[in-house]
């Protein structure tokens, strides 16, 4: 055999063992790291806190002591286990309490009151309403719709802060405001029944403390999703995705939420 060959064989011997060494190093330091186990191998530190942070089960709103209506506790549980609210703080009006119920982004209920609504019953816009001065809208047209929304804070024409529910129908929330004394917008927010509620044009008028202390720390200078539920038209025709969370997952309902 020639020197050459010989030479040949010796550094590719070398070359083996040289790989081999540095293969059984990677393994040993992924051992003592715990990459990799006898059986099931480890998960890493910060891929186990991600999946510390998903729920395992259902997400439920978080109603605390309270016990809302139904369809409210309905579309609540369903956006908060959904996570149709997409990160954001959101708000369920129920139109036939006239009642609003304000919830962080983890679904937790921040605060609800009751609030004052369009006088006519309805759930759609009138087309083009939103374009029309005040003394123009006719009695039937002042409908506060129904459906999810996108809100966003902002201003009106007068300059006062607001937010906007649809800003294109001019449906916004805002503080209560006692134009006409005749109105008796005030007595009609403090009244025990929801049926001396329907006044407004269209727009949700909140008391001004609640605006104030809720609204405007929740809300000023971002978005949220609104969630109005129907009067004449059924839910599902108005959330068409929305779920009972409870069977979805085929669990019992609980109030607390699993944040």
């Amino acid at each position: 055999m020639s020197r050459d060959v010989i030479d040949g064989l010796k550094r590719g011997v070398l070359i083996g063992a040289v790989a081999a060494l540095v293969l059984l190093s990677l393994l040993h330091l992924a051992r003592l790291h715990g990459f990799i186990g006898a059986s099931t191998p480890a998960v890493p530190a910060a891929a186990a806190a991600v999946t510390a942070d998903v729920p395992a089960g259902p997400r439920f709103a978080d109603f605390g002591d309270l016990e809302p209506p139904s369809d409210v506790r309905r579309i609540a549980d369903w956006a908060s286990d959904a996570r149709d609210n997409q990160g954001l703080d959101f708000i369920v009006l129920d139109k036939r309490e006239a009642h609003v119920y304000v919830f962080d982004a983890n679904g937790r209920l921040r605060e609800h009151t009751p609030v004052l609504l369009g006088a006519a019953a309805g759930d759609d816009t009138v087309e083009g309403v939103g374009k029309k001065p005040l003394h123009e809208v006719k009695p039937e047209e002042r409908t506060t719709p129904a459906g999810r929304f996108v809100g966003e804070s902002g201003r009106n024409l007068d300059g006062e802060d607001v937010f906007w529910v649809d800003y294109h129908a001019a449906v916004s929330m805002h503080r209560v405001r006692q134009i006409e004394a005749s109105e008796r917008r005030l007595d009609r927010l403090a009244s025990a029944t929801p049926s001396d509620n329907r006044i407004s044009y269209g727009c949700i008028n909140m008391p001004t403390d609640f605006y104030d202390a809720v609204m405007v720390p929740a809300f000023l200078g971002r978005r949220g999703v609104v969630y109005v539920l129907p009067e004449t038209r059924s839910f599902e025709e108005t959330f068409p995705t929305a779920y009972d969370v409870a069977l979805r997952h085929g669990t019992a309902r609980r109030q607390a939420s699993a944040e």
